[in-house]
């Protein structure tokens, strides 16, 4: 009777240990699938938030160039402006110096006509 009951304990043992390593070689399988999906979810969390940063980048080289472009058409406005206002600086003086210039023809053509008329006179 000995042996069966230690043939019994036997078994009984043996089956307990299969039953444990097949539990164990179940919960391994699932943390495999479970590291599996988490590896497969980051990678795809990664890729979109390099993609995502990628746009933000474009967006922002966008930005520069429109605001480059804005500051060259001020830039640009600034100098016709500025050359508008020296050409009518420049018209300006040219009819100031012709004015004077006509402004002192007249008065030197009257002091030439009053000796003229003062030489005539003696």
């Amino acid at each position: 009777m000995k042996k069966v009951v230690l043939a019994f304990l036997a078994l009984t043992m043996t089956t307990s240990v299969l039953v444990s390593c097949k539990e164990a070689t179940k919960k391994a399988e699932d943390a495999a699938e479970a590291t599996e999906n988490a590896l497969e979810e980051a990678g795809e969390n990664l890729k979109e938030a390099g993609t995502e940063a990628m746009d933000k980048a474009k967006e922002a080289g966008e930005d520069m160039k429109e605001a480059g472009e804005q500051a060259m058409d001020s830039i640009k406005k600034a100098g016709e402006n500025l050359k508008e206002g020296a050409e009518k600086m420049g018209e300006d003086a040219k009819d100031a110096v012709n004015k004077a210039g006509e402004e002192v023809k007249d008065a030197a053509n009257k002091a030439a006509k009053e000796v003229e008329e003062a030489t005539d006179d003696h």
